[in-house]
């Protein structure tokens, strides 16, 4: 319907959203609400979000299942991660990988993050040629308008790799996963989020060794903080001719 009261009748692609079971070692781990391509990068991704892997591990392979409501991803971590699986088992469904669900206490939720090591060679400019370059890789959101956008861009501004998802956590944990599973390097570059600039983005990005995150929105006063604390820089409010930068 228009502005002027003008009805007229379209077809729209909708974006797809279905639980993704997650199993880890046979132990129901979490259920993500999410758009279901890519998954084996969404769990290479998820598992380091979830410090169930650190940067350096080996990927594990992960088997799809389809059920009768979504799919199972189910993988099998070594016997050195088992005490971390165990102490991190949750019993109950997530709507995103947000990181937090199943958490028992604050000291749990904000457990230190590992200072970033690598270093953003990008200038304002990379900012804005990735910013005018995203849409174009968006093609699941050009069908969909509905879904969100995790980018790896190097320090010239050039997108190397895009992820999409209905879930703005999704979408970075499947960028994350990708690198991780094509050996992708930051390489002085940085990742453009088609979002807000939450706090558990902020978490993953430092667990990835993310020198700069840069959001088309704005971000939260705790994601600025845990953000100073890892020493990884921001571009927030992103736009084809502005931005802000964090100062710390």
């Amino acid at each position: 319907m228009a502005a002027s009261g003008d009805i007229s009748h379209v077809e729209r692609e909708l974006a797809e959203e279905v639980p993704i079971a997650l199993e880890f070692n046979g132990i129901g781990y979490a259920v993500l609400m999410a758009t279901p391509h890519d998954i084996e990068d969404l769990v290479a991704g998820f598992l380091l979000a979830e410090r169930l892997q650190f940067a350096g591990d080996t990927v594990i392979n992960v088997s799809l299942h389809r059920a009768e409501a979504g799919l199972v991803a189910r993988a099998t971590l070594p016997a050195d991660r088992a005490g971390a699986l165990l102490d991190r088992i949750r019993h109950r469904a997530s709507d995103s990988s947000c990181g937090l669900c199943g958490i028992e206490n604050l000291e749990q939720a904000m457990r230190p993050l590992p200072p970033v090591a690598a270093k953003c060679e990008a200038g304002n400019d990379a900012v804005f040629n990735a910013l005018a370059e995203l849409s174009r890789f968006q093609l699941l959101n050009a069908r969909t308008g509905a879904v969100h956008a995790a980018a790896l861009v190097d320090a010239r501004g050039s997108i190397r790799i895009v992820r999409e998802d209905v879930g703005r956590h999704n979408a970075f944990d499947k960028l994350i996963g990708a690198m991780r599973r094509t050996g992708a390097a930051w390489d002085g570059g940085f990742a453009l989020l088609s979002s807000r600039c939450s706090f558990e983005l902020v978490e993953k990005a430092a667990l990835a060794d993310c020198p700069m995150l840069v959001t088309i929105s704005a971000p939260t006063r705790l994601a600025v903080e845990r953000a100073a604390k890892a020493g990884l820089e921001l571009r927030v409010l992103a736009r084809p001719d502005a931005l802000l930068a964090s100062e710390y």
